[in-house]
């Protein structure tokens, strides 16, 4: 078996691949760095809720879902009904109700 030579340089177009590859590795680190800064940055932090302690639903109403708005909060029911309330007092402020096409 024969030893590969040690001290012959590689093909310009082999280097130029390494280089090529070197390059696009440093990009792409890059672009994640500036990915995960975006994130941190971007996103608020945790909220907190000012809801009322306790809200009452109707009678025979289960909560599905919830939502909020700037000075309101929704909760969507079992029966299909959207319930919206005030945020600051927790009042019913508006009853939807959700009917089938």
């Amino acid at each position: 078996m024969q030893d590969a030579p040690e001290d012959e340089p590689a093909p310009a177009n082999l280097r130029f691949l390494k280089a090529l590859v070197t390059a696009l590795t440093l990009v792409m680190m890059l672009g994640m760095g500036a990915l995960v800064v975006l994130f941190i940055t971007r996103f608020p932090k945790a909220q907190s809720l000012s809801l009322p302690a306790q809200v009452t639903l109707p009678e025979g109403a289960t909560a599905t879902a919830f939502t909020q708005g700037q000075g309101w909060f929704a909760i969507v029911t079992a029966d299909d009904r959207i319930l919206i309330y005030n945020r600051k007092d927790g009042a019913l402020r508006q009853t939807i109700a959700i009917s089938e096409p």
